[in-house]
């Protein structure tokens, strides 16, 4: 173990580190946070106290930064066999898995006897960006504290101070039990490597060679050969990086930063407290029709430490940054289309450059023929291009420029979104009439149900698909949401293309946007029914069933006035839409509303609420508006304590459903926030 003497600060930092994914660390002094920093103002406002039971057990959410592919939960304060440490690491390659229940957790020794903790001064803290947790034994204090500081590497810090009035001699140990992963342990100088069975790595590495380590595929201890003696009052510090690699060659192009990492450890801290406070600040610093309320902004603050954790970097086959819609669950590990584009949007407030990564980590997965997949992974072969989803990249490049003014970042996309666009109309209008319909590439109807977003709503169960190419199959109806977005989109590219200096574009694509409005209005408009239905071009019929696609057109600001009101009326039905979480995506009176069991046929998404809300703003409701929004903002499980944001919510009861730590609600909640 590598001592380093810093005479000047009475201080000896010992440096040990853990690579597996390496991507940066530090050795730096731990100091009680300033209350008056913003990152340390909002302590546990998201709960990740929970040790995994086993290597599976996603319902223990990992903290992570940075683009990492690994995470850590803080163990339960009361347990005392798994203080001492962080659990972890989540590794999340192909689905989430958990390397060891047990971290590396630090037992320190006293003439061979390892010293106890007391369990009753535990204390354990989830900030933005940073977890803590504070020891006490009879004559040491030790504060823990890990960060992430690059996309593949954690540091972690254990400062230990003498609370005696004596100087003591101890030594360490750090410790890790693994599940039963059948890892492969093995050792260069001054590196262990941990070896899964898919060949990516969790590597511990020292600063030297000074240590001896023991272990088999359950466990590990790493024993430290050098005896700390410290001074009444002294501080010692043990720092370590861990990091998670998926190939030798990634370790090989990292390996060079840990010495470095591991000489600016303060600096790391202080850059991560600088980036989590920037972050903060720019939310808590936008325009807000809520009150200036602490539960409030931490519920802002619980959104960026949502979406944060869920970020991953290039890996594989994917080249850009992205967000996965949850790492809580098993099937969402990969970069999805239109959680993408809504991400961003959100992204936009804080993190301008994550949110480009965004959109740009769709469209490296763009083919000749313009379609974007709808959700792509590290290994490309499980990419889905079965369909893609509903057009909102070209409201998400515009969000940023708006947040941006990065001329730049429009020119490079322009192209890229006058080809997803057009090939909307040459691969999803079987009948030529200019009007779209959802569907698939492989004559799937299951397929083109995914392609809406709406999987399962009620609105498809009699639709059949017909053929237009090899490689194109529609719906035999056409969709008003599909038509709204694409008459959205046709507005966004004509400012675009304004920017861009095309002039005629600019022209055409103003013309085919008002020229679609009217569309939309005429032929999607039911005047018996007094709502937007989807329609059905072989029975000549709209399809008569009440959900969120209706608003939509409140949204785009496509409705006259007299239809909004109408569909306002609707919205704010108690027995129809304004429920206890209102605006659900199927009417409350329809026979088929079923929230427990109908992922789109009752729950409540916070992208459709938050469409209706904005709607309804559009033509002037700002009351009717408020009132939904507080009511889901009042009511939603869990939603304003410590709880996990949820895939979706229970009209009628608030309960919070299916994925926890879900992003796309996440993003729509701080648009919610903010205006």
């Amino acid at each position: 173990m590598n001592i380093l003497n810093r005479k000047n600060m009475n201080l000896k930092i010992i440096s040990f580190l853990i690579v597996g994914s390496i991507v940066g660390l530090a050795c730096c002094k731990t100091t009680e946070p300033k209350e008056t920093d913003l990152q340390t103002r909002f302590k546990n406002v998201l709960n990740i106290k929970k040790i995994p039971k086993d290597k599976y057990d996603l319902s223990a959410f990992g903290f992570s930064d940075m683009g990492a592919w690994h995470a850590y939960s803080l163990p339960n304060e009361d347990s005392a066999a798994y203080i001492g440490g962080f659990c972890g690491p989540l590794l999340m390659k192909n689905h989430g898995t958990w390397l060891a229940k047990k971290g590396v957790q630090l037992t320190l020794f006293q003439n061979a006897k390892a010293i106890d903790y007391l369990i009753d001064s535990v204390k354990s803290a989830y900030y933005p960006g940073k977890l803590i947790q504070k020891l006490i034994t009879e004559n040491f204090s030790i504060t823990q504290s890990l960060i992430f500081v690059d996309n593949r590497t954690a540091l972690l810090q254990n400062s230990i101070t003498n609370l005696s009035k004596q100087e003591q001699t101890f030594n360490w140990q750090l410790h890790s039990d693994f599940f039963s992963n059948n890892v492969i342990i093995n050792r260069e100088a001054n590196h262990i490597f941990v070896t899964l069975k898919d060949s990516s790595f969790v590597c511990y590495t020292f600063p030297d060679d000074k240590f001896t380590e023991t272990g088999d595929s359950l466990n590990l201890k790493i024993n430290g050969h050098v005896n700390i003696q410290l001074k009444a009052g002294e501080t010692t510090e043990l720092s370590h990086l861990e990091s998670y690699f998926f190939s030798q060659q990634e370790y090989e192009t990292k390996k060079q930063d840990l010495n470095r990492y591991l000489e600016q450890t303060e600096q790391l801290f202080i850059e991560n407290t600088a980036r989590w406070s920037d972050y903060i600040d720019k939310v808590l610093s936008t325009k807000s029709a809520l009150p200036d309320s602490s539960v409030y902004q931490s519920l802002a603050v619980k959104c960026i430490e949502t979406l944060m954790s869920n970020w991953r970097s290039p890996a594989g086959a994917l080249k850009h940054n992205g967000i996965f819609p949850s790492a809580a669950y098993h099937g969402f590990y990969g970069f999805w289309s239109w959680d993408s584009w809504k991400h961003a949007t959100a992204l936009s407030l804080f993190n301008l450059d994550l949110a480009r990564e965004s959109i740009r980590s769709m469209f490296d997965f763009q083919n000749e023929a313009g379609m974007v997949a709808d959700c792509v992974y590290q290994d490309s072969t499980e990419n889905n291009w079965r369909d893609t989803k509903a057009p909102l990249a070209a409201w998400a490049v515009w969000k940023i420029f708006e947040k941006s003014n990065d001329t730049a970042f429009i020119k490079e996309m322009y192209p890229k979104l006058i080809r997803y666009h057009n090939w909307w109309y040459t691969n999803r209008d079987v009948n030529k009439n200019g009007i779209c319909e959802y569907g698939s590439t492989d004559g799937t109807l299951i397929a083109a149900k995914w392609e809406s977003g709406m999987d399962n709503a009620v609105r498809f169960d009699n639709t059949k698909l017909l053929q237009s190419s090899p490689t194109a199959w529609s719906m035999n109806q056409e969709s008003v949401d599909l038509n709204v977005f694409l008459q959205k989109e046709k507005e966004y590219l004509g400012k675009m293309a304004s920017i861009n200096n095309k002039s005629e574009d600019a022209h055409d694509f103003f013309v085919e946007s008002s020229e679609l409005k009217e569309i939309i209005n005429n032929y999607f408009w039911s005047e018996n029914g007094d709502y937007f239905f989807d329609y059905n071009f072989e029975t000549k019929k709209h399809i008569n069933e009440y959900g969120p696609e209706g608003w939509l057109a409140l949204w785009t600001g496509i409705a006259d006035k007299d239809k909004a009101a109408k569909i306002k009326s609707l919205m704010m039905d108690e027995n129809r839409f304004n429920t206890k979480i209102p605006l659900p995506t199927l009417d409350a009176a329809n026979e088929k509303f079923n929230p427990l069991k109908g992922y789109w046929r009752g729950p409540v998404w916070i992208d459709q609420l938050w469409f209706g809300i904005e709607g309804l703003k559009n033509y002037g409701y700002n009351a009717e508006a408020e009132q939904l929004r507080w009511k889901f903002l009042t009511n939603a499980e869990g939603l304003l304590s410590d709880h996990p944001i949820r895939e979706n919510y229970h009209p009628v009861t608030g309960q919070g459903l299916n994925a926890a730590h879900f992003s796309w609600s996440a993003a729509h909640i701080l648009l919610m926030l903010s205006e």
